[in-house]
């Protein structure tokens, strides 16, 4: 091996000053053993196999790692590369190791529709692994840095498409885990790897800059050294270097020039203890005059990575802007290395939790399984988590004063869900500060949200649109589809009902042995979802009906005999599957017939409807509907207010409405002269007589030449 090359012999020596000899020894048999399985393996660089898990195990002894996780290290592409069995690891090294080795190694043999899908599968069988040991995440992360870092062997599209998958996933898990150094030179390493010609310039530009700023950087940190030798406050005073990719994304998302962001100064301050911490942003505010709002307490309120320090921002020396940080030596170290400063392995393998760093760990692999079992798929869970690994929070308080970390953005209802899902799923309203505030409403550091719930409220699909944490959207999306199945199945049974209504039989009149038939000629387990599949518009109510009783043999069907004379009655409560078309917004008391569309469900129009001219004759198509006796819902109508310009002339039409209980949803205005203009108004009423009445309202009011209500508008 080349000089530069790691040894085992070398990473025994460093291992010594934290591991006891017994443990060395069983880290020394892995390596071993994993250097004959890889025998004749080489990398893309020409180098032996054997030095990448060597690699892998460096990087975790750098983090202090125990002896478990320098094994899996070494023995992380045993299972997936060797052939060497599972059980064959387990019975040399333990089912702990083994577990660790499994979570890492990827699910080689399943085929998988897309590249996309099996890194989601993989990534979900992570998360899964890490459930039972956060070491998985550590040894993938580790594995995942080494890889970046002989990236140079690989064809440019590949490294591209690495130094994707790594910014999207593995980067914001390190930062979430707390492992800002392994987070930094994943960012740097991608960068590099996806832009190497702008990573050039402005690794250039900074080295130029350097040299001009050293003075003032010198400047500054006497100034702040001095202050603080004066108050008799001991510290470690540390200029900040900028990353590459910071300044990257800084110019991208902010549209700054390299020479804004390079103007800004940032220094770190370590002290000995918390208090030391204010009596130091004390003295520091006293020598240089802090910018309003730009002050941040993470000590006392810590980031969901468990991550703790004072951020503050001044105006220094000739009015150049200055970026502190101050922290504690325990909170510089857990601002470097995350959970894996203090996340300490004893003997039996089971973990000291009582850190907040592990706990918060935990808390958000807890989160993840919640996310896992929402999922539909590995697609839709990586989707939630991208959406979950936000570097930024926001801090609010219940009413009782209890702390939610939440990503920023957030708006009441993500909040909702962050206390418990039922609460979630059950909110109607919400007070922030005290205040009646929308749903939507984005949330702001530091302030008090009050959730109102209703029993019996449900999950509004608008919702969709404005939330922003991966519990939420996940947990809408699941009591969505649970009940649009639920709502797919009632109306399917009804449309068939009435389908085997006109062949004089029903469904509790078809014997067993036919559904079984059924359910066998089209591959559905069970009867439930030939159903939902009626009731979504993807089968024909009719042909399954015929399907049904076909095969009777003593049966007498004519195939013609399906009519539709019995209509099917429509509440207007029937959910998602059943929807009112826009193009002519029927209302109780018009004529109706029902499209049933595919994935849709049942379209209702009115008879007159143009949109509905080239299905009437045909019966897989269209379904006679009528109107419930008993509806109570409310339902939008457009109608068009011919009327005088004259002052205040809408207001009486908003009044008039009011008058006559409905209630607008929508109105504009639109001038064709001088004296006429005409208004667009959305009512929702409960039918034809409701309606009737405000309208008869409205032609009271001086100056409404005519109304007229629209039917046959262009939008489906």
């Amino acid at each position: 091996m080349r000089a530069n090359m790691p040894t085992i012999d070398a990473l025994s020596d460093r291992l010594s000053s934290y591991l006891s000899t017994e443990q060395i020894k069983l880290v020394r048999r892995a390596y071993f053993y994993a250097e004959q399985a890889h025998t004749g393996q080489r990398r893309r660089s020409g180098e032996p196999y054997i030095i990448h898990p060597l690699a892998v195990a460096n990087i975790l002894a750098d983090m202090r790692l125990d002896y478990q996780s320098l094994m899996a290290a070494m023995l992380h592409d045993v299972i997936e590369d060797t052939g060497i069995p599972k059980i064959a690891l387990a019975e040399q090294f333990g089912d702990v190791v083994t577990e660790l080795v499994d979570g890492v190694s990827k699910l080689t043999y399943i085929k998988f529709e897309s590249k996309e899908e099996q890194q989601a599968e993989n990534f979900q069988k992570m998360i899964l692994a890490m459930a039972k040991d956060i070491r998985v995440m550590l040894v993938k992360l580790a594995d995942r840095l080494h890889n970046l870092r002989t990236l140079g062997a690989l064809r440019p599209d590949k490294r591209r498409r690495i130094g994707r998958e790594t910014l999207d996933i593995y980067a914001p898990v390190a930062h979430r885990l707390g492992l800002n150094s392994v987070r930094v030179e994943m960012e740097e390493l991608c960068f590099d790897a996806m832009y190497p010609m702008r990573s050039s310039m402005i690794r250039k530009a900074v080295t130029n800059a350097r040299g001009n700023r050293k003075e003032l950087v010198d400047k500054i940190s006497a100034s702040i050294r001095n202050r603080l030798n004066e108050e008799n406050l001991p510290s470690r005073v540390l200029g900040r270097e900028k990353h590459m990719f910071s300044i990257y994304t800084k110019m991208k998302e902010q549209r700054k020039s390299l020479n804004e962001i390079l103007d800004v100064y940032g220094f770190r301050i370590v002290v000995e203890s918390v208090d030391m911490c204010y009596r130091v942003l004390g003295a520091i505010h006293n020598l240089y005059k802090p910018i309003p709002g730009r002050f941040k307490d993470y000590i006392a309120i810590p980031k969901t990575n468990g991550y703790q320090s004072l951020h503050t921002t001044l105006i220094g020396i000739s009015g150049v802007p200055i970026e502190i940080q101050i922290r504690t030596e325990e909170m510089d170290a857990m601002a470097n290395h995350g959970i894996a400063s203090h996340w300490l392995y004893k003997s039996d393998t089971s973990l000291e939790d009582n850190t907040s760093g592990s706990q918060r760990a935990q808390q958000w692999v807890q989160n993840l399984l919640e996310l896992q079992k929402s999922a539909g798929s590995p697609i839709e869970f990586i989707e939630h988590v991208k959406v979950d690994l936000f570097p930024d929070e926001i801090y609010v308080f219940s009413p009782k004063g209890r702390i939610f970390e939440l990503p920023k953005g957030s708006t009441t209802v993500d909040f909702a869900y962050a206390i418990h899902t039922d609460v979630g799923n059950s909110c109607i309203a919400c007070r922030i500060d005290r205040q009646l505030a929308p749903l939507s409403s984005k949330l702001q550091n530091g302030q008090t949200v009050q959730i109102v719930t209703a029993p019996g409220a449900q999950p509004n699909p608008a919702w969709l649109s404005f939330v922003v944490t991966g519990k939420a959207r996940s947990n809408i999306r699941h009591f969505l589809k649970n009940q649009r199945r639920s709502e797919s199945v009632s109306l399917g049974e009804r449309l068939l009902d009435k389908a085997l209504a006109s062949l004089n039989t029903s469904i509790e009149d078809i014997l067993p042995e036919r559904t079984d038939q059924l359910l066998k000629e089209t591959g559905l387990e069970i009867f439930e979802d030939v159903l939902e599949d009626i009731g979504l518009g993807n089968r024909m109510a009719s042909l399954v009906a015929r399907r049904l009783l076909a095969a009777n043999r003593d049966t007498d069907i004519d195939m013609e005999a399906i009519d539709d004379e019995a209509p099917l009655a429509i509440r207007g409560t029937e959910g998602l599957v059943v929807s009112f078309a826009k193009c002519c917004s029927p209302i109780p008391g018009d004529p109706i017939v029902g499209n049933v569309s595919s994935g849709r469900g049942l379209v209702i129009h009115t008879e007159t409807c143009k949109n509905v001219k080239d299905i009437r004759d045909n019966p897989e198509k269209c379904v006679i509907l009528s109107w419930d006796k008993d509806i109570n819902s409310e339902f939008s109508v457009v109608l068009r207010v011919y009327l005088e310009n004259r002052k205040g002339i809408v207001a009486e039409l908003a009044s008039a409405i009011t008058q006559a209980d409905a209630n607008i949803e929508g109105i504009s205005v639109e001038d064709r002269d001088a004296r006429l203009s005409v208004t667009q108004l959305e009512l929702s009423v409960h039918g034809r007589k409701h309606l009737a009445r405000a309208i008869r309202r409205l032609r009271t009011i001086k100056g409404v030449n005519k109304i007229v209500r629209i039917k046959n508008q262009s939008k489906v």
